[in-house]
């Protein structure tokens, strides 16, 4: 692709400049977080980390690492910028989604520091479009302190168990209930909406359990409303990493597989809206 392959000489000017043959590796992943109007955006030599938040009580960040890239080439330690999320999105969707076996829209992304839009230049066809994106002031995102350390429980599933979960749960429920436990019922789901309560259940040994362990039984609830947003991931990942702190807070990672076969994850920081006391 034309984007991926001019000289680098002209990259002197940009802090940061990258470039894809194929926009829907980065557009897939952003949609995935879209919950909210914008973004800010985390640039070191690993990657991109974009995070997008809510009244300071849902965070999910998309890590898109350097290695997506067919280039990707940073001047300094870190960049940070915000810029509107939906606008982005829009800009990187302009071609639409093609859906003709080897045609794909090129992205070339450059940024030259503070102050400065971010400028696209798409490519599909030998049709260039050029957008440049304001930035705005960079507002740091909140520390919702999740560390491994703290970890208490953790389970890996598979995705499409976590899918069908929610299609058998009662949505109308304001609140989703996860208890954990190393005895039984392990892990379990629970609704409490318009058709009574729901139960979803999976055993530690069940086919669709990657990994299980829980070391303290907790039972947790969290806003419907918050959890919402992170099914936009989970409908793109194919596995699924649902881990709870010493505070009960939740972490949902979701890693997902590009059209390429590569890896990237988005992460999901809920607070609890109330601990269940056995």
């Amino acid at each position: 692709m034309p984007l991926s392959t001019q000289s680098h000489v002209r990259d002197e000017h940009y802090v940061l400049a990258a470039s894809l043959d194929n926009v829907r590796n980065l557009s897939n992943i952003l949609k995935a977080i879209a919950f909210k109007e914008h973004a800010f955006f985390n640039a070191t030599a690993n990657g991109l980390k974009v995070t997008v938040e809510n009244s300071k009580c849902v965070q999910a960040n998309a890590f898109i690492q350097a290695e997506i890239f067919q280039e990707f080439t940073i001047h300094e330690d870190s960049v940070n910028f915000q810029v509107n999320l939906t606008v982005l999105l829009d800009c990187l969707t302009i071609f639409g989604a093609s859906t003709v076996p080897g045609v794909a829209t090129a992205l070339r992304m450059c940024y030259s520091g503070y102050g400065y839009p971010l400028t696209l230049f798409l490519e599909e066809g030998g049709v260039v479009t050029v957008c440049k994106i304001n930035t705005q002031e960079p507002e740091e995102p909140i520390d919702f302190e999740f560390c491994s350390t703290n970890v208490i429980n953790k389970v890996i599933l598979q995705s499409d168990s976590l899918r069908e979960a929610f299609s058998e749960l009662d949505m109308t429920s304001e609140i989703l209930q996860i208890t954990m436990s190393p005895s039984q019922p392990y892990f379990r789901l629970s609704t409490f909406g318009n058709s009574g309560s729901a139960h979803y259940d999976y055993p530690k040994d069940s086919d669709m359990m990657e990994l299980f362990q829980c070391t303290k039984t907790q039972t947790n609830r969290y806003k419907m409303s918050l959890l919402k947003p992170s099914t936009k991931a989970l409908s793109l990942s194919c596995k699924v990493s649902v881990r709870t702190d010493n505070q009960g807070f939740l972490s949902l990672q979701y890693l997902v597989r590009n059209d390429d076969g590569q890896i990237c994850f988005v992460e999901y920081y809920c607070c609890p809206d109330e601990e269940v006391e056995d």
